[in-house]
């Protein structure tokens, strides 16, 4: 929840303030509404104080537009997030262990995961190719998961095996991509390109900044 509140850009200390100032209770924490619903949203909906707070959510935010009702388009926006870190954070590693062509490494990856090259992945999933936004924003949360643990592995690969040069980098890449397709055909029956597109992360983070607003809003009257 406090990893989403700082990828909208919103303050946490505002959302997740401190409730005392006294030593032995300095982990107890006040949540704004918005807080309350992005760890509702979070939360497991079978479980009923989870289930409850999500319909409390749910009906209130209509007052602000379009809610997110949606746990899994908040993990997105989480998620998503951390698959940018990581990128940048395998970007160099691989440099460091001898990349040269950075572009035709990250296809590699892409290729074990989903047999084919992020070029022809968009022609197939029907992504407007005139668009400047990446794949990325459109995939639903299991879909970015599976690139988040991809990206992760290949690095956990590079450095524990001291893989180096272009074409071992771009093996492995490869190699850790159809590893994970793998696992998802054997968990979930689907392969990874025929998982459909979802909306646009921008317009989530968009909604999430509205709702924080809103729900603020009733924090002040109630103050």
């Amino acid at each position: 929840a406090v990893g989403v509140c700082m990828t909208i850009g919103a303050q946490v200390e505002e959302h997740f303030g401190r409730a005392t100032t006294e030593p032995e209770h300095l982990d107890d924490r006040k949540l704004s509404r918005f807080a309350c619903y992005l760890v509702a949203m979070n939360g497991d909906p079978k479980k009923l104080g989870v289930a409850r707070a999500q319909a409390y959510f749910a009906a209130i935010a209509d007052e602000f537009q379009r809610a997110i009702t949606c746990a899994e388009d908040v993990e997105r926006v989480d998620v998503r997030e951390q698959v940018s870190r990581h990128e940048i954070a395998l970007n160099g590693v691989a440099q460091a262990h001898g990349v040269e062509q950075y572009a035709f490494f990250q296809d590699a990856g892409y290729r074990g995961l989903y047999n084919m090259s992020l070029k022809e992945l968009k022609q197939y999933k029907g992504f407007d190719g005139s668009k400047s936004r990446p794949l990325l924003d459109f995939m639903g949360k299991r879909e970015l998961a599976a690139n988040l643990f991809r990206i992760t592995e290949t690095e956990a690969r590079i450095k524990n095996s001291d893989v180096r040069g272009q074409a071992a980098l771009e093996r492995t890449a490869r190699t850790v991509g159809g590893e994970v397709r793998q696992i998802m055909l054997r968990d979930g029956g689907q392969a990874p390109e025929n998982l459909p597109l979802a909306p646009d992360i921008a317009k989530i983070e968009g909604d999430l900044k509205r709702t924080a607003k809103g729900l603020k809003a009733g924090d002040e009257r109630d103050d």
